[in-house]
């Protein structure tokens, strides 16, 4: 179930995907607009600097609205930490 995956791959994420910075429990982190993984805020203003982010935010958040709000709910923020930070 997507909940389960959530919870157990992307919300205590020990390291970064992108660049494999290790992340805190204590520490910040983000899910990727690109791929939806976890990843430091280091990596996040980065991805904020692409040219494309504007626009592939806009289609990751409609879409992912859809697909987890319709079929599950919300789980856990899924779709919001792409955008807000969050911890373990």
């Amino acid at each position: 179930m997507m909940t389960d995956e959530w919870v157990e791959q992307l919300t205590c994420a020990i390291q970064c995907t992108h660049c494999d910075k290790q992340i805190g429990a204590d520490d910040q982190r983000i899910l990727s607009v690109y791929d939806h993984q976890a990843i430091c805020m280091d990596c996040k203003s980065i991805e904020e600097q692409r040219p494309d982010y504007e626009e592939i935010s806009k289609q990751m958040i409609g879409q992912c609205l859809i697909d987890t709000e319709v079929k599950w709910g919300d789980p856990q923020g899924y779709c919001y930490h792409h955008f807000y930070p969050f911890k373990c």
